[in-house]
């Protein structure tokens, strides 16, 4: 048997000073920066970033399971057992498959987040 060939990491400089596109309302930014699903499509994880200005609330149902930090700003962030959470730089939330939650924000928020699903199926 032979070995494997070396695998290469992935590099994406500045990834955080580009704007996610527009994904729902007038002001919720998501986007895909990285993906396993290429890899490894019977588990996969994707990675990137969301911002969300003021304005309308954003209320997603999660079809995964999912992780987010955020980056800067700050998130209103309310989940359907009435819990509600100021999310601040530093502070990390999992999000359970299943989860209704609700995102505001009087300003802005951006966060980094790792979802289990394939690139894009936000």
């Amino acid at each position: 048997m032979g070995s494997a060939a070396p695998l290469a990491m992935s590099y994406y400089p500045k990834a955080q000073e580009t704007k996610p596109p527009l994904i729902a309302n007038e002001n919720a930014y998501l986007g895909d920066i990285s993906s396993s699903d290429k890899n490894d499509p019977s588990a996969p994880i994707s990675a990137g970033f969301y911002r969300l200005e003021k304005g309308t609330p954003l209320v997603y149902k999660y079809t995964y399971h999912e992780m987010k930090i955020i980056l800067e700003g700050s998130f209103d962030i309310t989940d359907e057992t009435g819990q509600k959470v100021t999310g601040r730089k530093g502070d990390v939330f999992y999000f359970p498959k299943g989860a209704t939650i609700t995102f505001t924000t009087e300003d802005y928020g951006l966060a980094f987040y790792t979802g289990q699903r394939a690139e894009g199926a936000a």
